[in-house]
C-alpha cells in the first residue's frame, strides 16, 4: 500500500513557487499592477462550484496547500452522503429526526477517503473522524416466501498477505460462492470461473471487451438458475449501482467483486470490508469537516447556484451564480473546480465551454438513476441484524441497516424527535421502474406516501415471512423520504439528486480531471477514476487528481496529493502479460471457457 501524506500547516505555509509562479501568472492571463498580480501568484484564488465529497476533498487539499478557496453549494455540505434533519420533529429541546440521502458505508476497498477522513480532526480521536467508523460483522440476504435468510459474517481483522496460485483463487471463489449462495456446486463452479476469468484479463481487455460486455451476458445469467440471477444478476447490480444487469458494464461490477474479495482475505485493504459511522453522517463527519475547513481558511456560500461559466479566451473568465434572494452574480477566481453531480454539471457546460474542451460533448451524456434513501422510525430498537440486509427478492432492489445499534453515543428517544423514536431504520430503494407488490406500478408512478406503504410492505414480507414477527405496523411512528425526490403522484416526478450508472461503454465517455480549459479541473463521481464506480472514494480520488492539475498548472514545487490505486495481486502478472498477447492477437482469455 502505498504511504500515507499528511501535509502539516508549517508545510502549507511554505507555497514555493519560484520562477514557475511567473509562469503560472501568465498561464492565467494575470492582468492589472505588477503588486497585484504578485499577489494573486503568492496565494492563488479558487472557486469550488459545488460542495459535495468531491468539492470538499478539493477544498481539503487545496486548503492545506494554502490556497484561498470558497466553495459553492446550491443545496447543503456534503451532498449526496450528508445527513438531513427532518425539518419540525424536534420536540423539548432534542434534535430533529437524523433522515438522509441514503445509507453511508466507508468500504475496505477505499483507500484515499479514509486518508482524508483520518485528516479531519474529532474530539476524543486519535485518527479523527476516521476513528467515528465502526465496523460491519454481517451482512444478511434476505428472502421472501418463507425461505431462510442468509447471514454471512464479515471478517473484523485482516489476515497475513499469503501469496496465492491462480488455482488457489479460483478455489477461494469457489468456496465463497458455495458458502455464500447455496447455489448447487455446478453453478458455483461457473460464477468462480467467470469472476476468474476476470482477475486473470490483462487491462487491454478490461476495458476493450468487458467494458463493452453487459453483466448478465458476462456471467451467463441465462443458462442458470433463477437464484443464480437473482443473486449475482440483478442483486449484484440493482442492490449495488442501481443499475439493471442486462446493461451495466460488466468491467465496472467484476472490478468491484475483484476488489472485494481481495479485501475479505485482507490484501489490498484499509479495514474490515464495510463500515459504518457511529453517529449521523453531519455530527460525525460532515460539520467536524466543515469546521476543519473554515479553520483553514475555506469560505462557504450555501444555497448559491452555479448557472453558466463565462468564457474568455479559451479559459474560464467567471461563472454566473444566483445567491440564496435570486440575485445573479458573476464570481471570479484564478482557478475553477467544477464539483457538481454530472447532471448539474452539464447544465453548466454551454456551447463555448464544450467547444473548448470536445471530450465534454460525451460527458454530459452520462446517465443517472434513482436511488433514495427512506428512514422508517420505530417506537422499539429493532436490530434486524449487526449489519447490511439486501433484500434479494424485492421488487424494488431494497437494502436497510437498523442504526440505533451503531450509534452508542447517542439515545434515541432522549436525543431526537418528540420522545417516542427508539430506532431509525435506514433503507435505500435502488429500483424506481419495477411494478410494487401493492398497487402493481413502479415507484416513481406513486404518491410519497403509497411508496412508503409498498416499500415497507417489502421489507415485511422478507423479515416476516418465516413466522417471527420483525416489523408490526404498531411499531412504526412515521418515516421520510429524501425530499430530492420531487412531484411524486403528480405527472412529472423529479429526482434533483440521481445516481450516475455505468451501463456498457461508458468508460470511455467519463473525462479526467484535468480539462483542456486551463484553469478548469472536474472533481465529482463521474470522473474516471481507479475506483470505477460513482463512490465517495470516485469523489474523494477526482478531487486529488484535480488539485494536482492545478499545482501542475502552477509549476508548483508543493506536494501533490497523493493517489492511491487498486491492489494488484503480483502472483497474477504473467497469467495478464499471456492474456494481453492472446487478447492482442484477437484470442479469449485463456480460462474463458464453454
Amino acid at each position: 500500500m502505498m504511504e500515507r501524506s499528511h501535509i502539516g500547516r508549517s508545510t502549507r505555509r511554505r507555497f514555493l513557487l519560484g520562477t514557475a509562479g511567473v509562469i503560472g501568472a501568465a498561464a492565467l492571463g494575470t492582468s492589472g499592477s505588477p503588486a497585484r498580480a504578485a499577489a494573486r501568484v503568492a496565494r492563488p484564488t479558487v472557486a469550488v462550484l459545488g460542495g459535495g465529497v468531491g468539492g470538499l476533498s478539493a477544498a481539503h487539499e487545496l486548503a492545506e496547500r494554502d490556497f484561498a478557496v470558497t466553495v459553492y453549494e446550491r443545496r447543503a455540505l456534503g451532498g449526496k452522503a450528508r445527513s438531513i434533519p427532518v425539518p419540525g420533529t424536534g420536540q423539548g429541546g432534542r434534535r430533529d429526526l437524523p433522515g438522509e440521502h441514503g445509507l453511508r458505508a466507508v468500504f475496505g476497498i477505499y483507500h484515499n477517503l479514509p486518508d482524508t477522513l483520518r485528516r479531519i480532526p474529532f474530539p476524543g480521536n486519535a485518527n479523527g473522524v476516521f476513528g467515528n467508523l465502526v465496523d460491519v460483522p454481517q451482512v444478511a440476504l434476505a428472502r421472501s416466501g418463507g425461505r431462510e435468510d442468509l447471514h454471512l459474517s464479515v471478517p473484523m481483522s485482516e489476515p497475513a498477505m499469503v501469496p496465492a496460485t491462480p488455482e488457489q483463487l479460483i478455489a477461494n471463489l469457489r468456496a465463497l460462492m458455495e458458502t455464500a449462495a447455496h447455489l448447487p456446486p455446478t453453478e458455483a463452479l461457473a460464477f468462480a470461473n467467470r469472476m476468474f476469468v476476470y482477475l486473470t484479463s490483462c487491462d487491454e481487455r478490461r476495458l476493450g471487451q468487458w467494458e463493452h460486455t453487459p453483466w448478465w451476458d458476462f456471467i451467463r445469467a441465462e443458462q442458470m438458475s433463477e437464484d443464480y440471477r437473482r443473486l449475482f444478476g440483478s442483486g449484484a447490480t440493482r442492490l449495488v449501482i442501481a443499475s439493471r444487469p442486462q446493461e451495466t458494464s460488466a468491467h465496472t461490477v467484476a472490478s468491484v467483486a475483484e476488489a472485494f474479495f481481495y479485501n475479505i482475505q485482507g490484501r489490498g485493504s484499509d479495514g474490515a470490508p464495510t463500515r459504518i459511522l457511529n453517529l449521523p453522517t453531519n455530527e460525525a463527519w460532515i460539520d467536524p469537516w466543515e469546521t476543519y475547513l473554515r479553520g483553514l481558511g475555506v469560505r462557504f456560500h450555501v444555497g448559491w447556484t452555479v448557472r453558466d461559466l463565462v468564457m474568455d479566451g479559451g479559459r474560464v473568465a467567471a461563472a454566473e451564480v444566483t445567491d440564496p434572494r435570486g440575485d445573479r452574480q458573476r464570481i471570479t477566481a484564478d482557478f475553477y473546480v467544477c464539483a457538481m453531480p454530472i447532471e448539474r454539471a452539464r447544465a453548466v457546460w454551454n456551447d463555448q465551454v464544450l467547444a473548448a474542451d470536445p471530450r465534454l460533448v460525451q460527458a454530459a451524456t452520462l446517465p443517472t438513476e434513482w436511488m433514495t434513501g427512506i428512514q422508517y422510525y420505530l417506537r422499539r430498537p429493532a436490530p434486524i441484524l449487526p449489519g447490511h440486509v439486501l433484500y434479494i427478492d424485492s421488487p424494488w432492489a431494497l437494502v436497510s441497516v437498523s442504526q440505533a445499534q451503531f450509534w452508542p453515543g447517542r439515545n434515541l428517544p432522549a436525543d431526537y424527535g418528540d420522545g417516542t423514536v427508539a430506532e431509525s431504520l435506514s433503507v435505500v430503494i435502488s429500483d424506481w421502474d419495477t411494478p410494487g407488490p401493492v398497487s402493481g406500478k413502479p415507484a416513481r408512478e406513486l404518491s410519497a406516501e403509497q411508496v412508503a406503504a409498498e416499500a415497507w410492505t417489502q421489507l415485511k414480507d422478507h423479515l416476516n415471512d418465516t413466522g417471527r414477527q420483525v416489523l408490526t405496523d404498531a411499531d412504526l411512528v412515521t418515516w421520510f423520504l429524501d425530499p430530492a425526490v420531487t412531484g411524486l403522484g403528480g405527472p412529472s416526478p423529479t429526482h434533483e439528486e440521481p445516481l450516475l450508472i455505468h451501463p456498457v461503454g461508458s468508460w470511455q465517455r467519463r473525462p479526467s480531471a484535468r480539462t483542456a480549459i486551463p484553469n478548469l479541473v472536474l472533481a465529482a463521481d463521474y470522473v474516471a477514476t481507479n475506483m470505477n464506480l460513482a463512490t465517495m472514494e470516485g469523489a474523494n480520488e477526482a478531487a486529488r487528481e484535480a488539485v494536482n492539475a492545478i499545482l501542475d498548472a502552477m509549476g508548483s514545487s508543493h506536494p501533490r496529493a497523493p493517489i492511491r490505486t487498486r491492489y494488484r495481486p503480483p502472483e497474477l502478472d504473467l497469467v495478464k502479460e499471456e492474456d494481453l498477447a492472446r487478447y492482442r492477437q484477437g484470442l479469449p482469455n485463456r480460462f474463458d471457457t464453454g
